[in-house]
């Protein structure tokens, strides 16, 4: 299978902006090339034992760049388009739509360079090539995203794995990209878990995933609107618009008493969110931020 790659070079205040653009656009994941992120981890308190020195020799233009099938022609026509609606709005810095054909070997070896263990406050996100030894007590979820979105080393799923308090719950989780949300719940103890994607493609990797690690879960291409499937817990990182037009319908889903974490916000667009599911009578338990994006921990309040 041939694929493509689409790079956009920006600034690092518009970086997370620009990827974005190319989720709205439909990309499955998004890789960002930007040295300042190497200068703040040197001042950050965060323990850190290897950097990729090519980053060091890379200019202060940051690379953002994302994989698509090479037939699929209109990504950059929706790309360029959406970038064209933030400049209207905001101003937004960015150059050139960039495609090169490559492989999909050259791809996933790709990837792989640059994927490590990511630990998090509930678990730690372990890929399936790499050796690791856990400590005591520590728990651990294999995983291989392959081309789906979910490999933890994004903020936005940083956040929802730390949000994780699902002990004993029925959860949904809402565009499950590589299933590593819903499956970190059923490993941090919920009764059990439903995902589902409109992507089919990220359903297969999902049931990979699920099996790797011994999970049970129920895994299928489905818009949850559509069904009648009800929880304690519901998990959705996504993006600021697709949650936006949840907010009416999610609520059916979600029994009494349960919470919904939802991610995928950029910081400009929190209060926008917030307000729109406080209108339908949702109240912010928690409010979590890491680089630029925003994550809510809700819960419904009660009549």
């Amino acid at each position: 299978m041939k694929y493509k790659t689409i790079t956009v070079f920006t600034n690092h205040r518009d970086a997370d902006l620009v990827a974005s653009a190319m989720f709205d656009a439909g990309a499955g994941g998004v890789s960002i090339l930007d040295r300042q992120d190497f200068f703040d981890l040197v001042k950050s308190d965060v323990i850190w034992d290897y950097v990729d020195e090519s980053i060091l020799l890379a200019s202060d233009e940051v690379k953002v760049s994302t994989v698509a099938d090479i037939d699929d022609g209109g990504f950059a026509v929706r790309l360029a388009a959406r970038l064209g609606e933030m400049k209207e709005a905001g101003g937004i810095a960015y150059g050139e739509i960039i495609e090169d054909e490559i492989d999909a070997a050259d791809y996933e070896n790709e990837w792989k360079k640059y994927y490590k263990p990511i630990p998090t406050k509930n678990i730690t996100v372990v890929p399936t090539w790499i050796k690791y030894n856990p400590a005591e007590g520590e728990r651990i979820m294999r995983l291989d995203p392959g081309m789906a979105f979910g490999t933890g080393s994004h903020a936005t799923t940083r956040m929802c794995l730390d949000l994780l308090d699902v002990g004993g719950k029925d959860v949904i989780d809402v565009g499950c990209g590589s299933g590593i949300l819903g499956i970190a719940a059923k490993l941090c103890g919920a009764e059990s878990v439903y995902m589902c994607d409109i992507d089919a493609q990220a359903v297969e990797f999902a049931k990979k995933n699920a099996e790797l690690n011994c999970v049970d879960a129920e895994i299928e291409c489905a818009d949850l609107i559509a069904g009648e499937r009800t929880a304690d817990f519901i998990i959705a990182n996504i993006t600021a618009d697709i949650l936006m037009r949840l907010s009416k319908d999610i609520g059916k889903h979600l029994r009494a008493g349960g919470k919904i974490v939802l991610s995928g916000i950029i910081d400009s667009r929190l209060d926008e969110v917030a307000e729109c599911y406080g209108r339908e009578g949702y109240e912010v338990l928690q409010r979590c931020a890491q680089e630029d994006w925003r994550a809510l921990l809700l819960e419904r309040r009660q009549d």
